[in-house]
């Protein structure tokens, strides 16, 4: 087999060329070197510049889509105690058809707008009614309830003509300079500056020479990360961790053999724009200051000494604080060679050749790969400081290592709600899932995953900082079926105190899911990691199951099948507590204290103290009970007494029915006599749970009973 000698991989996509003869501009032009870019994934970069310039004036070039980001960030360094005095440019030569189109963004602005910007200039209108010829005076916003338009005022010598935008069909501007700058101003716009330079003078100290070390931060192509994680041996162990970068160069210029630094993480940056000159409009305070008068006082005398004026001092106090954690990853190790097999000895039928080795092993991966970058911390982000230089032509990007490193890893499965798609709703992923012991931040982007010596998927992560964990998602294993089953139980009720009456109880809302997983018999233990989105955020676990793991809105439940088996399940028990009181008299107040009573943990005291208030409310519920079926019966016969009156009253002047009136009456008489019977055992029974309930509440009366 062929040696590949070990290499840096530096893969560049050159773009095409625009197809207009324009080409755009530098960022900025200056004569000295481009030295240091960091590139950063919010869209700017920071570029560094360092040069020799002879005289007392440092003169930039600068593109005008980039010069309010310049202003913003230059700083200028003389490395022999020079000083730069102060940096100046020219005001835009077309400040007036500046200020006509400054306000126009997209999806923004108006002709009214651009036409009020440009009062005092000469215009010809070609209207509905004819033409008009004026300076512009000013234009007003009309609004009725059937239109809305504008009307734009014209002085004509010295008449004042109006007209509305509306029936305006044409607009000529007079004066030629002005009509001139607005289009060079569009012409600008058309490119979004990068056509266009503007001259940036930077003053020095002394005229001899200065050695200058210039930075400043304009926009930029965010970089692009990229990975491989090669998976271990047997599902766990080492694994390899590889990423590379993607860099893009728009700048207008080569980057050549520059120090490049790439920062993960989010600094906040915006555009703000230093360059435009800008009016505020101020109150006019003119009438205030002619309508003030001051009235006539009599001045008063003291005897008592002038006070001296207090002195104030102002003590500063310097705080410089510069964190930087630098871990440098190791060289990687060059070279390595691959063994050749041989077979032979006689024999009739040639035996079968053997297994082609596969050529991207770990081993492979890892020396393929020169990867010399350093992590630092700086104010909390990651940087990545490239350690060799690196050369990125204009209009073109790309690839550097960045990681070579060898980390912990397993190969696993993770079933989320809803499966791995459609089709596969009821199937796990197959995932791979490991620590970053990296000092670098590893940013979101793509991870081709390869298994013996061959791709095997790939997955995307969020960003996964040092020492964290991350489970990337790579391929889907339709062999595993998962499927859970959700019970709510009833509410369990538990009491905490009894006093006078009142049962303080602590309620229970219990949710049970089991979770099954069921595939081919395993030649080795498997472990399903099952997504479970937690009950509520008042809901805890009891006795969770060994290994699982909490995320902020979900656990990872271990599903384990073992070597030889088919099937697992665990089983996951949410609850959550409440409090509620109850009265004695409800009904539920009862079974919880003869609950209390025959519980193993009850102590004797308190089964002493509990024992004649659970007899007595028992026996007041049996009185209940016996109350509450005579009534019924009470209510049963007084319908049925109301029946026979109702016959009697029917048959009251049928001569033909003296036996049938005789029946009914002595029927009648019986139903009032055992009506009288259930009012008299209704009353007895009340009566005696009137001195029941007195006698409980006596009881009740300053206990106060913690089980």
């Amino acid at each position: 087999m062929r040696r590949l000698a070990p290499f840096i991989l530096v893969l560049a996509m050159l773009g095409s060329a625009c197809a207009s003869s324009r080409e755009a501009l530098a960022v900025a032009q200056t004569g000295l070197e481009l030295e240091h870019v960091v590139l950063y994934r919010n869209g700017v970069g920071y570029f560094e510049r360092m040069g020799e310039v002879d005289g007392d004036r440092l003169r930039l070039k600068v593109r005008r889509d980039q010069v309010n980001d310049l202003l913003k960030s230059l700083t200028v360094v003389d490395r022999r105690d020079g000083q730069a005095v102060s940096v100046s440019m020219p005001l835009d030569p077309q400040t007036w058809a500046n200020a006509a189109l400054s306000n126009l963004g997209p999806g923004h602005g108006s002709l009214a707008t651009v036409l009020d910007q440009l009062r005092g200039t000469e215009v010809m209108l070609e209207t509905v009614h004819g033409r008009m010829r004026g300076r512009i005076v000013m234009v007003e916003a009309i609004e009725t309830e059937t239109e809305r338009d504008h009307k734009l005022t014209l002085l004509d010598d010295r008449e004042l003509r109006t007209a509305k935008l509306s029936q305006i069909r044409d607009i000529t501007l007079q004066d030629g300079d002005l009509a001139m700058q607005l289009h060079r101003r569009l012409d600008g716009s058309a490119g979004e500056g990068m056509f266009q330079q503007i001259d940036v003078e930077v003053r020095l100290v002394g005229a001899t020479s200065h050695d200058l070390v210039v930075s400043y931060v304009v926009a930029a192509p965010m970089w692009k990360p990229t990975y491989r994680v090669v998976l271990p041996e047997h599902g766990q162990g080492p694994a390899l961790l590889q990423a590379w970068a993607v860099v893009d160069n728009t700048s207008g210029e080569d980057w050549d053999q520059v120090s490049m630094s790439l920062t993960a993480g989010e600094p906040i940056v915006f555009a703000y724009d230093l360059h435009t000159p800008r009016q505020v409009e101020r109150d006019d305070l003119t009438e205030a200051g002619v309508r003030k008068r001051a009235h006539a006082a009599m001045g008063e005398t003291t005897y008592a000494p002038s006070p001296g004026e207090p002195s104030n001092s102002m003590e500063a106090d310097r705080m410089e604080a510069d964190r930087m954690v630098a871990e440098e990853s190791a060289d990687e190790a060059w070279g390595g060679g691959m063994a050749r097999g041989a077979v032979g000895g006689p024999s009739a039928v040639a035996p079968p050749p053997p297994p082609v080795a596969p050529a991207l092993t770990f081993e492979a991966l890892q020396r393929s790969t020169g990867a010399h970058a350093r992590a630092h911390s700086v104010s909390g982000q990651s940087r990545y400081d490239l350690g060799e230089r690196v050369t990125v032509p204009n209009g073109s990007s790309t690839l550097v290592a960045i990681v070579n490193e060898t980390i912990a890893a397993e190969e696993t499965f993770l079933y989320r709600p809803g499966g791995a798609g459609t089709g596969y709703e009821a199937n796990p992923y197959r995932v791979v899932r490991f620590r970053n012991t990296t000092p670098f931040v590893l940013e979101p982007g793509p991870i081709s995953i390869y298994s013996s010596g061959s791709f095997v998927g790939e997955g995307m992560s969020e960003a996964v900082s040092t020492q964290a964990s991350a489970t990337i998602p790579f391929a889907v294993e339709p062999s595993l079926i998962v499927s859970s089953q959700v019970q709510h139980d009833g509410e369990e009720m538990r009491l905490l105190r009894l006093v006078r009456g009142v049962l303080e109880v602590e309620t229970f809302a219990r949710v049970r899911t089991i979770w099954s997983v069921v595939g081919p018999k395993q030649e080795r233990p498997i472990v399903v990691l099952a997504r479970h989105g937690k009950s509520g955020s008042n809901y805890t676990l009891v006795d969770p199951p060994e290994s699982i793991e909490t995320l902020p809105d979900a656990y990872l439940v271990p599903v384990r099948v073992a070597a030889g088996g088919t099937s697992g399940q665990v089983e996951l028990v949410e609850q959550t507590p409440s409090h509620t009181t109850l009265s004695i008299w409800d009904g539920r107040a009862t079974t919880m204290l003869e609950q209390v009573l025959v519980a193993s943990g009850t102590t004797a005291a308190t089964r002493q103290q509990l024992q004649p208030i659970v007899d007595l409310r028992q026996s007041i519920g049996r009185i209940d009970t016996q109350i509450d079926g005579l009534q019924r019966q009470q209510v049963e016969l007084d319908a049925r007494a109301a029946q026979m009156r109702a016959n009697l009253e029917a048959i009251k002047k049928d001569p033909a029915a003296n036996d049938l009136r005789e029946t009914l009456s002595q029927r009648l008489e019986d139903f009032s006599k055992q009506g009288d019977e259930l009012a008299r055992k209704i009353v007895e029974l009340q009566s005696t749970r009137l001195e029941q309930r007195i006698a409980l509440e006596d009881q009740l009366q300053g206990l106060d009973l913690r089980p």
